[in-house]
């Protein structure tokens, strides 16, 4: 006792009606969600950081189960805390405090704190497993932004390929598009059923990862690295263009919605920059997408994984050439493969007897002027690479290059300006300008 009444000790008495200092946050399940109509009780989560087991998430559930004889929450959800890089807990004595408005808006000095904007710091969030307690800091943040920007890249490049698009008029069944669109937008249908299990599973760095995945491997390296020729260089209205636009719009609607619970302003910037007419103003009227389970097709799953894994040891060939300074663009070769694996060689028959022969072919899916499949090897190759698949071989493509495609071919004709034109492009302007 303060020293002023210790000799009117006798005089005092221990108080035994002193409520736990969590209670009136630890009630406000009947302060909240029981008196107001638009909330529900139970509730469906609560979420708090990992010190509140003895605190807010114990008092609600001692008040609610005295009180009613049930939980008042379906579910809890506890993270951990931010330390700085280095794994230290943030104080003010060490200097080490992460501020969210100068991850967002930037501090004084713009090259040391940039600013990143909400989205990169809502995507530090859903990178992390929150469920222990994880570091945050200037080269985290610089890594993450990365990303940001290649997903963001990515949605820009896909916009700027449906520029003249319509979905009124070039829209198609999935069994009328060539094999690799069919694959892609399975793949989509795959993404957002991933996607959405980790969402409701709040697994969200498992969205994070999946995302990062599909915009750089599936769609940057693969799809839409394969798709430049279909874009650039086909005729306006041509199908094998027509084809990919509506699957790139497929793409760019979709990825909009999904990203949207993390990166929303860039899911918006998205919505808003689409160049034909949507039913919804906003991202988050669309709702979350809903795709026919025909669109999967796990035969066809089988048969792509193959001819990709046989394209990335063709382009690790093509790439030694590369290094050597043999050749510059992957165009100027030509490929010979000699199988050794059958499950590749049945992939490859299987593409060239159910592919679009405009769309479906392995020499356009390398970006080579040529790829056979042959039974002896030719001399005068630049090199010879032997792996489980096979034996490929890379050598110098022959013919002459056409200035607009860059293809190498034997046959070329005379073109506007002394320019030379494989019969492909050739026709290609004769119809454009006639």
């Amino acid at each position: 006792m303060p020293e002023n009444y210790v000799k009117e000790s006798d005089l005092w008495k221990k108080g035994t009606d002193t409520m736990d200092v969590w209670f009136d946050s630890g009630s406000s399940w009947a302060a909240v969600c029981e008196l107001r109509s638009e909330l529900k009780y139970p509730a469906d989560l609560y979420l708090e950081g990992s010190d509140q087991h003895r605190g807010w998430f114990q008092s609600s559930l001692l008040t609610s189960v005295a009180v009613n004889n049930k939980p008042p929450y379906k579910k809890v959800l506890t993270h951990g805390f931010a330390l700085d890089e280095n794994g230290r807990k943030m104080s003010k004595s060490l200097g080490n405090i992460v501020d969210p408005n100068i991850i967002i808006n930037g501090g004084n000095n713009k090259k040391t704190e940039p600013a990143y904007g909400a989205d990169v710091l809502r995507l530090w969030v859903s990178s992390v497993d929150y469920s222990v307690d994880v570091p945050i800091g200037s080269n985290i943040l610089k890594q993450l932004s990365d990303v940001y920007r290649k997903v963001r890249n990515t949605a820009r490049y896909l916009l700027g390929n449906i520029h003249d698009y319509d979905p009124k008029i070039d829209g198609f069944e999935i069994d009328q598009l060539p094999l690799l669109d069919q694959w892609m937008l399975g793949r989509l249908v795959e993404v957002t059923d991933q996607i959405s299990n980790a969402y409701e599973n709040y697994e969200f760095s498992k969205f994070f990862q999946i995302l990062q995945s599909f915009c750089v491997v599936d769609l940057s390296n693969f799809y839409l690295d394969i798709a430049k020729d279909r874009l650039y260089v086909s005729s306006k209205s041509q199908f094998r263009r027509r084809s990919c636009q509506y699957v790139m719009s497929k793409i760019v609607e979709n990825l909009a919605v999904l990203i949207s619970p993390v990166l929303c302003h860039m899911a918006e910037d998205i919505w808003q920059n689409i160049p034909y007419s949507t039913k919804e103003k906003s991202v988050f009227q669309r709702g979350w997408p809903i795709f026919s389970q025909s669109w999967k097709n796990q035969i066809l799953n089988e048969h792509i994984a193959n001819l990709r894994n046989l394209r990335v040891e063709i382009n690790k060939a093509i790439e030694g050439c590369r290094n050597k300074q043999i050749i510059g663009a992957a165009l100027e070769t030509e490929v010979n493969y000699l199988p050794e694996d059958k499950v590749v060689k049945d992939s490859l028959s299987w593409l060239k007897e159910f592919g679009n022969q405009d769309v479906d072919s392995f020499r356009d899916w390398l970006i080579v002027s040529n790829f056979q499949v042959v039974s002896d090897l030719v001399e005068n190759s630049l090199i010879i690479e032997n792996n489980a698949l096979g034996k490929i071989q890379i050598i110098k493509a022959y013919g002459q290059k056409c200035d607009r495609c860059w293809h190498y071919q034997k046959e070329t004709f005379n073109g506007i300006q002394n320019t030379k034109l494989c019969k492909r492009c050739s026709n290609i302007i004769n119809l454009e300008f006639t």
